[in-house]
């Protein structure tokens, strides 16, 4: 569904939701709706509270995009060859971490370290590995964020631990190399219904076309 904001989406979104279960026969734990900030999940789930009875929303899937990630990495830990206990980096955690990793390749200058951690970002979102990324480099510094990129995965990986990208990007990477995993997810969710769909990047869509797969009408967006 594409339209502006105020445009009656989540309530558009709520009645279709409604028609699955109630119209189409659909039970809710089927159902996934995902959005961009908590906020507008909130909304959704008040708004399908006042038209569904508890009963009949029970299981059903409203979260972010982030939330839906941290679910399936939960869920699918052993797989990613991660231990059940792994922890979050926040953006302070971050900048610490790549502050120290950095010392001696880049200066300690406070742009250039975000620059790093956006770019860091950008080629997560854009589901690049650290491999990936140097074999993409174009010029000097983007070779020396390329390194920088390949020591932080390898740091984040050997203690266990994940930054907000990697909430996308690991499930997206895990369902396109694991058969088995992706459709155990296909089977799981049955109809996915995404908010504001124009406004997905890269790791995001292809996260939706791995949970929807073949299903035509698997999106409604």
């Amino acid at each position: 569904m594409l339209a502006g904001a105020g445009s009656g989406k989540t309530r558009v979104i709520t009645n279709k939701i409604a028609h699955l279960i109630r119209g189409c026969g659909y039970q809710a734990r089927h159902i996934a709706a995902v959005t961009f900030t908590n906020k507008a999940a909130r909304e959704m789930k008040e708004r399908v509270g006042q038209t569904l009875g508890r009963k009949e929303a029970r299981g059903l899937m409203i979260s972010t995009f982030h939330t839906l990630g941290l679910d399936i990495i939960k869920r699918e830990y052993a797989a990613l060859g991660m231990k059940s206990n792994f922890s979050l980096f926040d953006d302070t955690d971050q900048v610490a971490l790549l502050k120290e990793l950095t010392e001696g390749l880049i200066e300690d200058d406070k742009v250039l370290l975000q620059q790093l951690i956006s770019t860091i970002s950008n080629w997560k979102n854009d589901l690049k590995t650290p491999a990936q990324a140097a074999a993409g480099a174009k010029g000097e510094r983007d070779r020396i964020f390329a390194h920088c990129y390949g020591l932080y995965d390898a740091h984040m990986k050997a203690c266990n631990v994940l930054d907000f990208d990697d909430l996308i990007l690991l499930p997206t990477l895990l369902l396109q190399r694991n058969d088995e995993v992706r459709e155990r997810w296909q089977n799981k969710i049955r109809y996915l219904l995404v908010d504001e769909y124009q406004d997905t990047n890269t790791s995001q869509y292809e996260l939706v076309k791995l949970l929807v797969g073949q299903r035509a009408r698997g999106v409604y967006a």
